[in-house]
């Protein structure tokens, strides 16, 4: 990716332009990104975390136009919190994933869940918000979360896939609301669409999407296999596969990358692979 410039409003093509929150961790990568959609009337798509200085910055590349819609992908704190401001000052509504209350068991890829997010319209599958010469319609994409949606530009092809494929790594899925079943299923269908480019909210844009979507599903794949691998050579608990399997990561990333292994073990032992044995895990046969 480029260097990042916070806060400083990028044009990715006539209808887009993207603005980085300063958020960067290792879970974030160099920040969230926020997509105003839009030249005339505006859809601000994911208006990040309750930063003062983000805040700043949008309200700056708004320029006193108006807003037709805050759009949120999912539920996380670094994705739609700046929502609440964003519509006190704007007064648009707030449209897009369902509300989500869960007590989280687990580590997220960005610190749990917005527990105040609460949107006027929850957008379904081909849901659609327009405004003048733009549209953007609601994919369903559960598996990172299970309200995740992306949003579709048909006007010139450009997808905005939240964190459901981003632009410099594999999306966490962590039970019990993320879904590795899920989530591979959401990038079969990404695989069925002819979208010309994703504008994901951490990372660069993807110029050719379909075959960024079907690496995912091979690594996911690969995983899936070396898991069944070590449950036969003996490594039967979570943390000790992660050590094997995710060898030279940062180990800051250890809990979560254990989140997305449950995962796909939940997922083997719907198919009738694997089966649970306390903390361990066996494989079938």
């Amino acid at each position: 990716m480029d260097e990042p410039q916070t806060g400083t409003p990028i044009q990715l093509e006539p209808l887009v332009t993207r603005i980085l929150a300063p958020n960067p961790s290792p879970f974030t990568f160099t920040g969230t990104q926020t997509h105003i959609v839009g030249t005339h009337d505006l859809a601000i798509i994911d208006p990040g975390p309750a930063d003062e200085a983000h805040h700043a910055a949008l309200i700056a590349a708004i320029a006193g136009r108006p807003v037709t819609a805050i759009v949120i992908t999912h539920h996380h704190r670094d994705h739609s919190p700046g929502a609440i401001r964003l519509k006190q000052e704007t007064g648009a509504p707030v449209v897009g994933a369902a509300s989500f209350h869960l007590s989280d068991d687990g580590p997220r890829a960005d610190a749990a869940f917005d527990a105040l997010y609460a949107p006027e319209r929850v957008l379904s599958e081909g849901d659609r918000v327009s405004g003048d010469g733009w549209t953007l319609e609601a994919i369903a994409t559960p598996g990172h979360t299970s309200n995740h949606l992306a949003f579709a530009l048909p006007e010139t092809r450009a997808l905005f896939s939240g964190d459901h494929v981003m632009g410099w790594s594999t999306s966490v899925v962590s039970p019990p609301d993320g879904d590795m079943t899920a989530y591979m299923a959401s990038l079969e269908k990404l695989m069925g669409r002819d979208d010309r480019v994703y504008y994901p909210g951490h990372g660069d844009a993807i110029d050719r999407p379909q075959r960024l979507v079907r690496g995912l599903l091979g690594h996911r794949k690969q995983r899936e296999g070396q898991i069944l691998r070590l449950l036969k050579a003996g490594t039967h608990a979570i943390p000790a596969m992660v050590e094997t399997m995710y060898v030279g990561v940062d180990k800051r990333l250890y809990p979560a990358a254990e989140r997305s292994v449950l995962a796909h073990l939940i997922d083997l032992e719907r198919r009738e692979l694997v089966v649970a044995d306390g903390a361990d895990w066996r494989a079938r046969g």
